[in-house]
């Protein structure tokens, strides 16, 4: 592509020595810049871009995308006012626009994100139609492929729209449905994308590292549904604080519906019991959003048996059997599939029979706190149940006392041990975790920084009868210290101590 094709509906504030130069690829990283590159200065929380561009010219680059000039010598510069947001327009340039022939759905919130992806594509599987998936696990073409890797819950803009490209046109998939964070909303990773519908579990305090208030987090959020267009749909959890935001910011000729439990939505989940088996309840759907129901009044109700347990999973499945009945999907389609489910890795995954042993992503209060809910929910009455976790270094710091007392409230005894430090000392963030703790109490209380030694003190602590969750890092397969990354999995872990009640 030549760069004034590329740049033809850009709004840049300069151009320097321009030339029409021919584009092949767009980087971001001068150590991976390929001859042929547009490379783009982009302005991080730790590096500025702008230092690296003779390392890219050296590398092949041929133009540069940048906030101010650079001495560059006679290479054509293209001068925004933002490069982080501008990357996106050139990706969905370069890639000529892939979204738009793709039937592309977001999800976002604090949590359940992955798990809401994960059943979405089951169900229009079970409807006949291939689903690619975008999100923290990575990337997958189909709900029985192998997940390929990707570096953020949402990619950057050019590799997040060479991988759209790829879907429709190499392996001919028409849905995709993304995870879509905070991060990608607000840094504009997902712009130039044309999503046909979105969906909103939750929001909770998390990222505030970040976001710095609630408002601003709930503001990032919220982009994913201004952008919407007429005959588009919205899936709103109405149990949420922030539901009625969300509906006022979705503009009007987008279909809305919502979904919950303890509020009158369209979608409703009621006479709900938990087991070691799995959820049950009964669904109850309003006819009027039913698109095969007459009359139009009243309500329709399916018995619903899950495999996947706790109230976080009855409103994961509620918001996947919405976005469903938004894409005209039959309800009855929609649960034969989500009934077939047995659970997202890393989400109250079971690794260990005795005692049941499970571990799950839950790193902030409110997923703690929901989870610790289910494990109580199928802790037996001889059982206590056990909470191992720690908090992540470098991140939101005000959540960790808030984890330490949600841990001592619900679970009978806490092992409080280092999640991911980075360059944190993880003794502090220990510290930090404690200070949210009414009563440090050695024989409810124990702490052990080491993460691997901690899940090995189990075997000590846990009886057969007992319920032990191990959260905070899920599905990762790493641990992210001071000065290097190491390969730890809690599952692994979990299954050495245990070796003989492994599932």
């Amino acid at each position: 592509m030549k760069l004034d094709e590329l740049i033809e509906h850009l709004d840049y504030k300069d151009l320097i020595n321009f030339k029409n130069v021919e584009i092949t690829g767009i980087s971001y990283n001068s150590k991976t810049t390929k001859p042929g590159d547009i490379f783009v200065c982009l302005t991080g929380e730790y590096t500025d871009g702008h230092e690296y561009a003779k390392n890219a010219i050296e590398n092949g680059a041929v133009a540069l995308l940048a906030e101010h000039a650079v001495d560059a010598g006679k290479i054509p510069q293209i001068l925004v006012n933002s490069t982080r947001h501008k990357i996106a327009d050139i990706a969905d340039r370069f890639y000529s626009s892939p979204s738009k022939g793709i039937n592309l759905i977001g999800i976002t919130g604090t949590n359940g994100k992955t798990t809401v992806t994960h059943l979405i594509q089951k169900i229009l599987e079970e409807n006949g139609q291939k689903c690619a998936l975008i999100g923290t696990l990575g990337y997958k073409l189909s709900s029985n492929g192998e997940y390929r890797d990707a570096k953020h819950t949402t990619p950057q803009a050019p590799e997040l729209q060479a991988t759209l490209r790829m879907i429709k046109d190499v392996e001919k998939i028409d849905n995709v449905v993304m995870e879509v964070s905070s991060h990608a909303l607000e840094q504009n990773r997902v712009g130039g994308c044309r999503f046909n519908g979105a969906v909103f579990t939750n929001l909770t305090q998390d990222h505030l590292d970040y976001h710095i208030t609630m408002e601003n987090y709930f503001e990032a959020k919220a982009l994913l549904f201004k952008h919407l267009s007429e005959g588009d749909f919205a899936v709103i959890n109405l149990d949420d604080s922030y539901a009625e935001k969300f509906l006022s910011v979705t503009p009007e000729g987008v279909k809305k519906y919502t979904y919950g439990v303890k509020k009158d939505a369209d979608v409703k989940a009621k006479d709900i019991n938990f087991s070691l088996n799995g959820a049950e309840f009964t669904l109850v759907v309003r006819n009027k959003i039913l698109s095969n129901t007459t009359p139009q009044d009243g309500e329709s109700s399916y018995k619903v048996n899950l495999h996947m347990n706790g109230m976080f999973s009855v409103y994961n499945v509620l918001a996947a059997v919405t976005a469903s009945i938004a894409m005209g999907i039959d309800v009855q389609t929609a649960l034969k599939a989500l009934e077939n489910v047995k659970g997202v890795a890393g989400r109250f995954e079971v690794v260990v029979k005795k005692p049941l042993v499970i571990v799950d992503y839950a790193h902030t209060p409110d997923g703690l706190e929901n989870v610790l809910n289910s494990a109580r929910e199928i802790t037996p009455e001889e059982g206590k149940l056990i909470c191992l976790f720690g908090c992540g270094g470098d991140r939101d710091a005000t959540k960790r006392p808030k984890m330490g007392a949600i841990a001592e409230r619900i679970a009978d005894k806490i092992i409080i041990t280092s999640d991911n430090p980075r360059s944190e000392d993880p003794q502090q963030i220990i510290t930090d975790i404690i200070a949210g703790l009414k009563n440090v109490n050695t024989e409810t209380v124990t702490v052990e920084p080491d993460r691997g030694h901690a899940i090995a003190l189990l075997k000590t602590i846990a009886g057969n009868n007992d319920v032990v969750i191990i959260a905070g890092k899920g599905h990762e397969d790493y641990q992210i210290l001071k000065d290097r990354t190491i390969h730890f999995d809690d599952r692994e872990e979990a299954r050495k101590v245990f070796e003989g009640s492994v599932i």
